[in-house]
């Protein structure tokens, strides 16, 4: 193997060494090789496949001495353990040492089905990759994610998967982990310094928008009455992006929808509680032609029952936001006036994370933002992106849309069948 000057030594520097340096502070067996002990630290200054390290590093993480670090460097490297990348940088090829696997918290949203959809995923892929998973539940709450964020703290976690809901506390719960030095994925609303994960908003509620505008374009000639915007405004700026977004969709394609009366409304709480804000604003103003741009699924599934019980269904036209399970039985049933839902494969998310965080935690290089991947779900399309879902019957029967009464729902399977 060719030398390289930054590569050379100086054998007698290794004479210079103190007993304890060059035979390690461990008193162990003398049937026991102290060189291989070594070089067995060497291989653990590797954290991680492929780990690309200078000599210097080697030898801080090592507390080796230079000529120690490079001697068994290269010995490794004839062995075929170690790579010569460069001058006085070496890459590992063969794989993490330390039998430690890495311990990564996670702080799921609460007991939706988003965010059990999510958590599935999440366990799934940390199993997959022998990573350990410390589980808590912000349960919609920013005093649980706040006394979560303190617990994972003392678990003295590697990394944090924080979905919370909460824009607000987001700074505080960010402080406390940049105090203790843990890094951050922030699921769905950014924290400052966190990796954000989540949706594009904007993106999201554009394409939203569109579709809808483009579904009064042909249904109603463009004739819209009034602009219904079910909003979380406790979920912070970025997630209004969603709703922003939305209305330049309907712009892009029904420009006169600038002179239409906008309304919005809080969408946050249960199906019932979202249900009877839009019971209070249909008896207030009226049923006339409406289109509505949801925040989520809950919130579309609502507003749709809330016309239906003023039957005013024919008056309303709906976009959803996940493509939840109940939205996606609802895109099923013949003649529902929700014109789509935009989705964001919850199921996937696990994957992408564990992924993403061990990026993070083997130091190698990620964004700032990663963004999931999004599709308009309409009754056309939903059976071809969503084929497994349980059969239609057994689905509607199921997750028909909550607060229907019993022969609606009947009268829904069987406009069905």
């Amino acid at each position: 193997m060719p030398q390289h000057p930054q590569d050379k030594y100086d054998p007698n520097d290794e004479l210079c060494l103190e007993p304890a340096a060059r035979t390690g502070e461990r008193n162990g067996d003398r049937n026991e090789s102290q060189t291989v002990l070594r070089a067995c630290e060497v291989l653990k200054a590797f954290r991680h496949l492929g780990e690309e390290l200078p000599l210097t590093e080697v030898m801080e993480r090592t507390r080796l001495p230079k000529t120690t670090s490079f001697r068994l460097l290269r010995t490794l490297i004839h062995g075929g353990l170690i790579e010569r990348v460069s001058a006085g940088v070496y890459r590992n090829s063969f794989g993490p040492v330390s039998a430690r696997p890495f311990r990564i918290g996670f702080a799921t949203q609460g007991d939706t089905e988003f965010a059990r959809e999510v958590t599935r995923g999440v366990v799934t892929a940390a199993a997959r990759e022998h990573v350990q998973l410390v589980t808590f539940n912000n349960r919609y709450s920013a005093r649980e994610a706040l006394r979560n964020a303190d617990a994972m703290i003392r678990e003295q976690v590697d990394l944090v998967l924080e979905f919370q809901t909460y824009d607000r506390v987001a700074p505080v719960i960010a402080s406390k982990f940049l105090a203790a030095d843990t890094p951050v994925i922030a699921i769905e609303v950014p924290h400052p310094g966190a990796t954000y994960f989540g949706a594009d908003n904007y993106k999201a509620g554009l394409m939203g928008g569109r579709a809808l505008g483009r579904w009064a374009r042909d249904h109603w000639d463009g004739r819209v009455d009034q602009l219904v915007l079910l909003d979380l405004p406790i979920a912070g700026s970025l997630l209004e992006l969603r709703s922003a977004g939305l209305v330049d969709g309907l712009r892009a394609e029904l420009p006169e929808i600038a002179n239409t009366p906008l309304v919005r409304l809080n969408g946050r709480g249960t199906f019932e509680q979202v249900l009877e804000v839009l019971r209070k604003f249909l008896r207030r103003r009226g049923a006339r032609q409406t289109l509505v741009g949801a925040v989520n699924d809950v919130c579309a599934l609502a507003a749709l029952r809330a016309f239906e019980e003023a039957g005013a269904a024919q008056l309303c036209a709906i976009m959803g936001q996940n493509a939840l399970r109940g939205a996606r039985a609802e895109l099923r049933r013949p003649g529902t006036r929700l014109v789509g839902s935009v989705a964001y494969f919850p199921e996937r998310y696990g994957d992408e994370l564990i992924a993403l965080a061990l990026n993070i935690l083997q130091h190698k290089p990620v964004p700032a933002t990663v963004f999931v991947k999004h599709q308009l779900l309409t009754p056309r399309n939903v059976n071809l992106i969503y084929p497994l879902d349980e059969s239609s019957e057994s689905t509607l029967r199921r997750v028909a849309l909550p607060g229907r009464s019993d022969s609606a729902a009947r009268n829904q399977r069987r406009a069905h069948a």
